[in-house]
């Protein structure tokens, strides 16, 4: 493993809030707040409704984007953007192995209808420091 894939994952692999913008059915973007946790494998994902306006646009439109890693407005670190392919998930092992007790007030538990996950399948990602306008880039 590099360097840079080290310090993309020291970022994604903790539960943080992230932006994550999709695309509508109007190919306009949209973004919102998620809270994010990432894997070894460079894959993002994140718990929401069923029927939520973002599992809509995922379904027309794979194409998200991420920017997350800066947790303090008082003290800017390093973040990143990444590209990638979305899907929707409604399997029960893997709603089972992702459900915490961060989403016990928002669901009823982890076989909740209304309950599954967004999978971001990173392609891209810019390692973006504070002070320097060139990001180092992974590509998968």
């Amino acid at each position: 493993m590099s360097d840079l894939q080290q310090r993309i994952l020291d970022i994604i692999h903790k539960p943080q809030l992230a932006a994550l913008a999709t695309v509508t059915e109007k190919n306009n973007p949209w973004v919102r707040y998620v809270v994010t946790v990432g894997g070894g494998d460079f894959t993002i994902r994140c718990a929401t409704f069923v029927e939520s306006r973002k599992v809509e646009h995922i379904k027309n439109n794979p194409n998200v984007h991420i920017t997350c890693g800066v947790n303090s407005l008082t003290k800017m670190q390093p973040y990143l953007q990444i590209q990638g392919q979305a899907r929707v998930t409604t399997d029960k092992d893997e709603r089972h192995s992702f459900f915490n007790e961060m989403l016990e007030p928002i669901f009823d538990g982890p076989d909740d209808p209304k309950y599954c996950i967004i999978v971001v399948e990173a392609y891209r990602i810019e390692y973006c420091t504070p002070g320097s306008y060139e990001p180092e880039v992974w590509t998968r």
